[in-house]
């Protein structure tokens, strides 16, 4: 969508739009950042129509999407402020050249070498120099008119209504605290870095370059545009651009807000790169292959939804899942025969989402934040936090006594993948009985 209205050309910003798509392919999944993406989306948008159209029904919306994230998503709630910080930033770099404050501290220090107890030529010196302060002055300003009315490469705009910009970041800094978590929105991300998550789950790493090409084929092409072509780029761009490559290599997980926010910016400078230089032949290729574009999506529609067709036709009688990886016959089998309300059950990180799905209350799942130690703290009953998601972890992996685990989280029923370190110790271990058993899951009751 952003893509779309900030570009008049189409083409570009569908062809970009589905580049992206594949980006975000690895990160489409059924949870609440697929609401947030969207949401992200529109605060750029409303942002751009605000400080483009100066009108106050786009600031509205501004005040109601961050109300709305600390309710669905609180875990991103400060990045909501990080999209406002190219439009602030670029307003304060221009606030401050505009004020000459190298040359106002100039002046200040000059006045005051006048007044200690100096020889005469060097107070007649500081006038001199005093003198040609407000000369110097307005040459830097007509330069300064001069290079944003021709930028070379950036494009610097000042807008007066960035400072009801900075307002709105203001007032709604607070809407965190409408939600039922009291300060969750505020220190849910605070507390994932502090725990030992991040440094296990994949998403949270680093990004090694050579193993994510579609990243490094999106950096190249930004770097070709603005080094070998003579596009220009909006200081704001320049700032968001810069920052959201820097997240995407401290943490991959970042490298979806780089394709959704990234993208509109590509369009605009491959858009501005073809209007430059050669408008109209641009505009013809635009047309003709805004046509076919047309046909081939029409084509590709009908194509997809007939294979489609075919796969469910073949799948009818295939397993949606799959029944070597989540324990499906296992579950079905404890919701027949055991008292779920009644059990404590252990199982590994990986199947605790199908388990919790199916209705079994489960020892961990894939939310591994709220396993960590900073969210597992009893006050009242002197339990300090417990670090579920490493004692999963080890235990998974015959690093620590289990026993000694199970005996302190009460664990009376113990499910794994039949081939597992834990199962074969677990065979000869009189404290166990062997419940359940499938080709894939054994399932286990503590005498």
């Amino acid at each position: 969508m952003s893509s779309s209205k900030f570009s008049k050309n189409k083409v570009v910003s569908f062809v970009i739009t589905m580049l992206t798509m594949y980006m975000l392919k690895p990160y489409l999944a059924a949870r609440a950042q697929l609401v947030t993406f969207i949401l992200f989306s529109l605060t750029v948008y409303f942002i751009e129509m605000f400080l483009t159209m100066h009108k106050k029904r786009y600031a509205i919306p501004l005040f109601i999407i961050p109300i709305l994230i600390a309710n669905l998503h609180c875990a991103v709630f400060p990045f909501y402020f990080v999209l406002f910080l190219p439009y602030i930033a670029e307003y304060l770099w221009i606030t401050l050249i505009d004020w000459n404050l190298d040359y106002k501290i100039i002046e200040l220090i000059l006045k005051a070498v006048k007044t200690f107890p100096v020889k005469q030529k060097i107070k007649e010196n500081c006038e001199r120099k005093l003198q040609n302060i407000p000369r110097v002055i307005e040459e830097k300003k007509e330069k300064r008119q001069c290079k944003r009315e021709n930028p070379y490469k950036i494009v610097v705009e000042k807008n007066a209504f960035v400072k009801w910009l900075i307002l709105i970041v203001i007032i709604t800094a607070f809407t965190g605290f409408i939600n039922p978590t009291g300060n969750g929105a505020y220190t849910y991300t605070y507390k994932i870095y502090q725990g030992n998550t991040t440094d296990s789950i994949n998403e949270h790493l680093p990004v090694t370059l050579i193993d994510s090409k579609e990243f490094l084929c999106a950096i190249c092409l930004f770097l070709a545009i603005l080094v070998f072509t003579d596009t220009k780029i909006k200081l704001p761009d320049l700032f968001m651009l810069g920052g959201l490559v820097t997240l995407s290599l401290i943490s991959r997980r970042q490298i979806s807000m780089f394709a959704i926010f990234c993208a509109p910016i590509l369009v605009r400078l491959i858009s501005a790169m073809f209007e430059k230089y050669d408008k109209e032949t641009c505009q013809k290729i635009f047309n003709f292959a805004s046509s076919v574009l047309g046909a081939i999506i029409i084509v590709l529609i009908f194509s997809i939804n007939m294979v489609n067709k075919l796969n469910d036709l073949k799948r009818r009688n295939e397993q949606y899942v799959s029944e070597s990886t989540y324990p499906v016959k296992a579950s079905e089998w404890i919701l027949e025969n055991l008292n779920v309300a009644n059990m404590k059950i252990y199982n590994e990180y990986n199947y605790g989402s199908y388990l919790l799905f199916k209705g079994i209350p489960v020892f961990i799942d894939s939310r591994c934040d709220l396993y960590a130690p900073e969210f597992n703290e009893d006050k009242e009953n002197g339990i300090s936090g417990r670090n579920i998601f490493s004692d999963a972890l080890d235990i998974a992996a015959i690093s620590v006594d289990y026993q000694q685990k199970f005996r302190e989280y009460g664990v009376t029923h113990v499910i794994s993948y039949s081939n597992s370190k834990l199962v074969m110790l677990m065979r000869q271990n009189d404290e166990y009985k062997c419940i359940y058993e499938d080709d894939y899951f054994s399932l286990f009751e503590r005498l």
